[in-house]
């Protein structure tokens, strides 16, 4: 069964299915349905989560042993299996067309998936997850809609402002949801319900800490290590979590691959940018890094953003800082003989 993601908050107050596939590269659409479906199961008695990545190597008997296993903790569990390449392989294949048709029992499991091409969309692995479970499509938002989702947004918090307000804040955000649903949040902390002055929403806009998470991308972009160096120490100096830049960092490099896969198939850059919601100057630092970047180092980056993230939810020994700080100066320095 298929809902819409604005579905999805009604559905979860009526039922819990056992089965939920989450297909796109939109992070904040990702992060808000994942959110939803995680406190609908918690609410559920569902009181322990597992989630595995599916990297190179990755041995699909995990999931097996998941499900012959007995918690310890709880009765009822969360199971999520993330495939940030979209391509579970012969195993994985067979895996999950065992897992659709066969549930765990007393378990939610959620598949999360990237934007899929057509041949892993007809594929029965895929067909069967859809038939039996329930599928959102997270697709991104375009740059016509946009001033109109930000209008839904702040309706939610009681706010409304006029449309050339609207139309600013979505520039200013260049297509970014996460910056968008930043900005809107502030919003609403900073002024009280009703109508905002398009006057205060500028100032407040443009009122950005010294430094940002997406001025770290544009740093990595343009080969600029030093930089890039000194955005990170300003952002652990000002308490920024690691979370919420390796989102604004795999937002960048989704993008980045988006364009190169372009590139390789012989496609147009300008229109690949544009679907990929690239504009204005970072145009010039995206064609930058395809010249330094190949999709090799693009892949292993998203996978590598993939471990940090276990990193900084405690599932792995490592220091996410270092691991960002590591993972920044070595795509910045890839390519680049200053």
């Amino acid at each position: 069964m298929r809902l819409r993601p604005q579905e999805l908050e009604r559905h979860l107050s009526q039922t819990l299915a056992p089965l939920y596939v989450l297909m796109g590269d939109e992070p904040l659409a990702q992060r808000e349905s994942l959110d939803a479906i995680r406190a609908a199961a918690r609410a559920a008695g569902h009181d322990e989560r597992t989630r595995l990545t599916v990297e190179r190597h990755f041995n699909w008997q995990q999931i097996t042993a998941f499900g012959q296993s007995i918690s310890l903790f709880a009765s009822r569990r969360i199971l999520e299996i993330n495939i940030p390449s979209g391509k579970p392989g012969v195993d994985g294949s067979k895996a999950l067309l065992a897992l659709a048709e066969q549930p765990i029992p007393d378990t939610v499991t959620i598949v999360i998936l990237p934007k899929l091409e057509r041949d892993a969309k007809n594929s029965a692995w895929f067909a069967a997850l859809e038939n039996h479970g329930i599928s959102l499509t997270l697709s991104e938002i375009t740059p016509a809609a946009l001033p109109q989702w930000i209008a839904t947004r702040l309706a939610q918090q009681g706010q409304h402002t006029d449309k050339e307000t609207l139309e600013f804040i979505a520039h200013q955000v260049e297509g970014n949801l996460l910056a968008a649903h930043q900005e809107i949040q502030k919003l609403g902390l900073l002024y009280a319900e009703g109508t905002l002055d398009g006057n205060n929403v500028r100032e407040a806009v443009l009122n950005v800490s010294r430094y940002d998470a997406f001025q770290l991308g544009d740093a990595v972009l343009s080969g600029d290590t030093e930089h890039a160096v000194r955005i990170l120490h300003g952002l652990r100096d000002e308490g920024a979590q690691p979370v919420a830049i390796m989102s604004a960092l795999a937002w960048v490099l989704r993008g980045l691959v988006k364009v190169k896969y372009a590139e390789t198939q012989g496609s147009n850059l300008n229109s690949a940018m544009q679907q990929a919601r690239i504009y204005g100057d970072r145009q010039n630092l995206v064609k930058r890094a395809l010249n330094r970047l190949s999709m090799r180092h693009l892949e292993a980056a998203l996978q590598k953003l993939a471990e940090i993230d276990k990193a900084a939810k405690g599932l792995l020994n490592q220091d996410p800082w270092l691991e960002i700080s590591r993972l920044c100066f070595g795509l910045a320095r890839l390519g680049n003989r200053k």
